[in-house]
């Protein structure tokens, strides 16, 4: 017989701590999908955070007007954060400044960063290179997934976009302005990654499930700079972005 007490109180199952994560967010479709992946899989989005020229208070590389971005935020229902950085940001500022906004963001519980990077391997060992050490743990939601059948289930789920920026040594100078959508997809050539993601074309989604309404936007002037071509995204008439 035993002489221990009886006890109640059973052990419980040790839950992991409860991931929340900070999205490095370019309003495109990649980091679109990689926010719709982690709210699926129970990741709380702490915010997004992106690094803006602060002369033209546009997205880099994207062009895209921060007013758009924060209409994009509220549409998603998460905080935006703004990097301000120089238009030719010399690496070695641009690493200051993510350190300091990842060094800010520890206090409020922010246990990962989040990136929607596909398959550009160069790419992903800097960034755990320069965050090794942070405290913080990073997550590459859509790392690996077939570009093609990945296009397809993002349009096939409603997801729309503008393409705002096209390199034409890659692509043709007349996709900026059109929509990825599944007939863009559909029609893309072999030749072209179906996710742009060897910089040959970026995006700004305006619909999709990621958000809980479209955006009324437009493609507005196009230009060109060098190999760029841009499609200055605009309000859809009856709406307004300042800047």
């Amino acid at each position: 017989m035993s002489l221990l007490p009886c006890s109640t109180n059973r052990s419980k199952p040790v839950r992991a701590p409860a991931k929340r994560a900070l999205l490095a967010w370019s309003g495109g479709k990649d980091s679109a999908w990689a926010l719709y992946l982690m709210r699926a899989s129970g990741v709380e989005i702490a915010g997004l955070f992106t690094t803006v020229h602060e002369d033209t208070h546009r997205i880099a590389i994207h062009a895209v007007r921060t007013a758009l971005l924060e209409q994009q935020a509220q549409a998603i229902g998460a905080p935006l954060h703004q990097l301000p950085i120089p238009r030719d940001c010399p690496n070695a500022v641009y690493e200051r400044v993510l350190d300091a906004f990842v060094r800010s963001a520890r206090p409020d519980g922010v246990t990962h960063l989040a990136f929607g990077d596909l398959f550009l391997e160069d790419i992903r060992r800097y960034r755990e290179r320069q965050f090794a050490g942070s405290g913080v743990e990073l997550l590459f939601p859509v790392w690996g997934l077939p570009t093609r059948a990945l296009a397809e289930e993002m349009t096939a789920s409603g997801l729309r976009a503008w393409i705002t920026c096209v390199d034409t040594a890659q692509a043709p100078a007349a996709w900026a302005g059109s929509v990825f959508d599944q007939q863009f997809v559909r029609q893309m050539p072999a030749s072209i990654d179906p996710c742009g993601e060897n910089g040959e074309f970026h995006t700004f989604v305006f619909d999709g499930p990621m958000l809980r309404h479209a955006l009324r936007t437009r493609p507005g002037r196009i230009t060109q700079e060098g190999r760029w071509a841009y499609a200055d995204i605009v309000a859809a008439e009856g709406e307004e972005v300042p800047g």
